[in-house]
């Protein structure tokens, strides 16, 4: 599994579309700087994907995440890719017996396929949205992951990239 996190709030992201010409189209903006974190982890070759929405980002928090991933998979051995972050990392975390731990070479986010789940959720649950409060955004998260959730070949083609499918994984 392919392990990250991201922020979502109430800040609108400005993209791209389409609107009958000769008209342009207008987007609302917003400026509240208010945010929630997802956890999330994929799995590329089953097309799975576990989450955990937070309103905040900590060694706590990634250690709940990592029981949760623990709970959902009993009878595997995970071998979860994480990133740099200092709650990977923290003495204070705790990791179940059926996960273990691989970071990634520092500032490497291209090789994690988690990030493009965050994109695709971005581009198709958030473009030029703006939320009135906090609440909406993380119905809105839950409805966006839920959909993924359930859609194992879509999540397969976005995140199982040549070299992962070719990796012969031995777990000691």
């Amino acid at each position: 599994m392919f392990q990250d996190e991201a922020r979502f709030g109430r800040m609108v992201r400005i993209r791209r579309c389409w609107s009958p010409a000769p008209e342009r189209p207008t987007v609302p903006n917003g400026y509240e700087r208010q945010f929630v974190y997802v956890y999330g982890a994929v799995s590329p070759i089953e097309g799975e994907l576990d989450w955990m929405i937070c309103r905040e980002m900590n060694t706590e928090r990634m250690s709940s995440f990592l029981e949760r991933v623990s709970a959902a998979h009993p009878e595997d051995f995970i071998l979860m890719v994480v990133d740099g972050a200092s709650s990977h990392k923290a003495k204070e975390l705790c990791r179940p017996e059926n996960i273990r731990l691989i970071a990634l070479p520092p500032y490497s986010p291209e090789l994690n396929p988690q990030e493009h789940v965050w994109d695709e959720l971005r581009e198709k649950e958030f473009p030029n949205r703006v939320f009135n409060e906090l609440a909406a955004v993380e119905r809105q998260l839950e409805k966006g992951l839920a959909r993924m959730s359930e859609d194992a070949p879509g999540l397969r083609t976005l995140t199982a990239w040549p070299w992962i499918i070719s990796l012969n994984l031995n777990a000691n």
